[in-house]
């Protein structure tokens, strides 16, 4: 979720279809990886992850106004210093990776465009 959202406000076709399509899959809900490329406010998400999304957004998009609340927020929501830690990681990662990626105008896979929303093949 983390992955697909902060890739889509970065513009990163690569990482928004690779990553969408592994979200898909492990979702078992093929709507909310477009949703959440698209507009995380509005994604099928628990409170819980909508609290996530938005901190992991505010990391990968405006970290220099990370305050005191925005930890709180998180505690509020039952996660961890740790659990923190790796959201802003993942966040800051995907945002260098984005970069790259949007830098070698890596296209995706053509298949990752189908993956988790067709039924595969018995």
């Amino acid at each position: 979720m983390i992955v697909v959202a902060t890739s889509g406000a970065n513009d990163c076709l690569y990482c928004v279809v690779a990553h969408g399509a592994i979200l898909r899959i492990t979702a078992k809900n093929p709507r909310v990886a477009d949703q959440l490329a698209v507009n995380w406010r509005k994604a099928e998400v628990t409170p819980r992850q909508k609290a996530m999304l938005a901190f992991a957004m505010k990391v990968a998009v405006d970290s220099g106004s990370l305050e005191d609340a925005d930890y709180a927020t998180m505690r509020e929501h039952g996660y961890s210093d740790e659990d923190v830690w790796d959201v802003g990681a993942i966040a800051a990662f995907f945002g260098m990776s984005n970069r790259l990626a949007n830098l070698l105008a890596m296209p995706p896979n053509d298949e990752f465009y189908l993956m988790g929303r067709v039924p595969r093949a018995k």
